[in-house]
Parts: structure tokens; C-alpha cells; sequence
């Protein structure tokens, strides 16, 4: 009677053996490796190859306006914003000094015409003395020398009335001179725009001996050109009539559309190489690495509301080539493939399993690559792992 309950402990203890020695071998045969992994799918999107550049803005047309006289401003008749008319007065400078001159130079003229009118009276008075010696000699009753003395004394007279004669033409050429330089004195508008800029203020003098002073500038807004500074890395990429838009620090999230109108074929010089003047590419450029080489793209583009401003600082965007609602994914989900336009992507399939597949890919927008081949809409694609086959 007491061997009963031995015999049954026999066999608890054997099944529970059982039980331990199948989980044992249950949590020998799962992967001591197995983790959790990153996945994104396949989806349809728009996909936007571009290159990105930076640059400022400024007038396509604009207009310096100096002084061509010297003197004192009087009146500045303009400020800074003004939008003003081509033949608008904007300036006065005080013409004391050009209207003495004219009047100097009339003065000039109308003695050297009293001149001129004293040496035809003594032509006339020669002409007679010389056509009285002429009869004399006829009848010789005079002298040869002073037949000789009458014709010397007549060309001595026409030859000072050619003198005065020139002199007259020169002086009246000075004084077209000094007629135009005295108009300069009051200077208009060359075009149609806005005042942008005046670095010039009333009671100012003005030296235009020497180079011509700058007082205002005048352009007109609209088209605005932008010029961007491209890298000789991507300067290959950007051709003549591809279009681009760019964006503004001040415009948001607008976009303004344009095309490329042209490529400067040689890359702009640091201010502290260039002399006054240079080109408005050239403040990007001083800013620039030495090392690294920048062409200057230009691009027009209208600007009605005046949303636009000069020297604003743009990101231009040059679309190389645009994919509408196409199978893409992102660029990290791919590693570098055999063959030109090949990727590796590592697919999980719905049993779990990893697969291992070559992908052909079209454009890409640095973010994202368009899907050729390979792969099928809503598939997920490992992202942070690189994994063998899973066969």
C-alpha cells in the first residue's frame, strides 16, 4: 500500500521534466540577435531634382544719376522712395559760377566782333589805298615800294579778319560749352522709377573736376533680377532657359516662378579685388571660402506689388527634372547598388522575413528617390540595419 504513492510521484516529476526540457529547447531556437526594426513604405509621391543656390536681389534697370557741373546743391527736390517721372527736376545746383562764366564768354564774343568790325574797316581803307597806288603806277607817279607797301598792308588786313572770324567760331564753341554746363546745374530725371537711394543733401558741394559725384540712384521694380551664386559643383547642372523659383526671408512661404536668362561665364571677384562698382554678385562672393568657386546665375521676374526689394537675400531652386505622384522612398532606406542608377534595399516581407533586392531608381530630391523598379507600392523597406539575404 505504501509503493502507490511513490509511483505517482514518479510520474508528476517526469512530466514536469517534460515540460522543462521543451521550453529549454523553445528558448535555445529563438535568435539571440532578434531586435526591433525601423520600417517606411512605398508610396507615391512628387519627387523635385533640383539645385539650390543663394542669392540678392536688384533692379534689372537702374540708373546712377552724378553731377556733370561743380558747386553748392540748392534744392534737392526728391527723397529717397519717391517714384518720379523721366524730365522730372530733382536737382539744382547753384549756377552762379557757370552763369559768370557764360556771361564772360558773351562778353568775349561781342568784342571780339568789334574787332572784327575795326579790321574790315581797315581792309576796306587798304583795299583804296592799294587800287590809288595801282592808277599812280600806271601813270608812274608812284613808287614801286609803295605800290609793294599798299598790297602788303591789304593782306595784312584780310588775314586779321580770318583771325577774328576764328576766334568768333571758338568762342561761340565755348560757349555752347558753358551754355551746357550751366544746364547742368539743374538735373532731371533720365527714366521713369523710384528713387532708391540719395547720398547727396542740400548745401553740399560737388566737385565734378575730378570724377562725377553720385547723388541719387533711380530704378524701376519690376522685373527684379536675382543674382544667385551657384557652385562649380552644380554650375553644369543650370542651363539657360531651366526653370527655377526661389523663396525670401520676408515672402514666407511664397514662391516666386522664373527661368534662367543667363550663366556669367566667369566667376565674380572679391570687393577687395574689384574697384568701385562692382557687380551686386560680387558682396556674396567676398563672403565666400577662397577655396570654393561660384558662377553668377541671373534670373528675371516681374514684381507688380513691389513684394520685392533690392539686396534681399534669396534661395533659389533650379529644377532639373520633376516627377508627378511616383513610387518613392526615402533615400536613407538604400544603400549604394552595382551599376549606374542601382540601390540595395533591404524589403521585409509579410511573413517577417528580410529580403535582400536591387532597386532602379530615377530622380531624387536628396530626401526622397523615385522608385523605377524593383519595388511595389505599400512594401516596407528596413531603415538603420544592414542585413544579409534572407534568401
Amino acid at each position: 500500500m505504501r509503493r502507490l504513492p511513490h509511483k505517482r510521484h514518479r510520474i508528476l516529476f517526469g512530466a514536469l521534466g517534460l515540460v522543462g526540457l521543451g521550453s529549454l529547447l523553445a528558448w535555445k531556437s529563438l535568435p539571440f540577435d532578434a531586435q526591433p526594426v525601423s520600417t517606411v513604405a512605398v508610396v507615391r509621391a512628387d519627387i523635385e531634382s533640383s539645385v539650390t543656390a543663394l542669392g540678392t536681389l536688384q533692379p534689372r534697370r537702374y540708373v546712377d544719376v552724378g553731377a556733370q557741373a561743380s558747386g553748392q546743391i540748392r534744392t534737392l527736390h526728391v527723397e529717397a522712395g519717391d517714384q518720379v517721372r523721366k524730365g522730372q527736376l530733382l536737382v539744382e545746383i547753384d549756377p552762379s559760377t557757370q552763369q559768370a562764366k557764360l556771361d564772360a564768354g558773351r562778353f568775349s564774343i561781342d568784342t571780339l566782333k568789334a574787332q572784327l568790325s575795326e579790321q574790315q574797316a581797315q581792309s576796306t581803307l587798304a583795299r583804296q589805298q592799294l587800287q590809288r597806288q595801282q592808277q599812280l603806277a600806271k601813270a608812274g607817279a608812284t613808287r614801286e615800294e609803295d605800290l609793294q607797301s599798299a598790297e602788303a598792308q591789304l593782306k595784312v588786313a584780310q588775314a586779321r579778319i580770318a583771325m577774328y572770324q576764328a576766334q568768333i567760331l571758338q568762342a561761340k564753341a565755348s560757349l555752347r560749352s558753358d551754355e551746357a554746363e550751366l544746364g547742368y546745374t539743374r538735373i532731371y530725371a533720365p527714366i521713369d522709377g523710384t528713387v532708391v537711394a540719395v547720398d547727396a543733401r542740400e548745401g553740399q558741394t560737388l566737385n565734378a573736376q575730378q570724377q562725377t559725384p553720385l547723388i541719387l540712384r533711380i530704378a524701376r521694380l519690376s522685373p527684379m533680377t536675382v543674382w544667385a551664386q551657384v557652385s562649380e559643383a552644380d554650375i553644369g547642372k543650370v542651363k539657360p532657359g531651366m526653370s527655377a523659383y526661389f523663396t525670401t526671408l520676408a515672402g514666407g512661404k511664397r514662391r516666386w516662378n522664373s527661368t534662367v536668362r543667363q550663366i556669367l561665364p566667369i566667376p565674380p571677384k572679391p570687393l577687395e579685388q574689384t574697384s568701385r562698382g562692382g557687380s551686386p554678385a560680387s558682396a556674396i562672393a567676398s563672403s565666400t571660402s577662397s577655396q570654393v568657386v561660384q558662377y553668377t546665375v541671373l534670373l528675371d521676374v516681374d514684381n507688380p506689388d513691389g513684394a520685392l526689394m533690392a539686396d534681399m537675400t534669396t534661395q533659389v531652386f533650379f529644377v532639373a527634372g520633376q516627377a508627378r505622384q511616383v513610387l518613392s522612398a526615402p533615400l536613407a532606406a538604400f544603400d549604394d547598388g552595382a551599376g549606374e542608377g542601382m540601390r540595395l534595399a533591404q524589403v521585409l516581407g509579410a511573413d517577417g522575413r528580410i529580403e535582400q533586392r536591387q532597386v532602379r531608381t530615377g530622380l531624387s530630391d536628396r530626401l526622397r528617390v523615385q522608385i523605377l523598379d524593383g519595388l511595389n507600392e505599400g512594401e516596407r523597406l528596413v531603415i538603420g540595419a544592414t542585413l544579409a539575404s534572407g534568401g
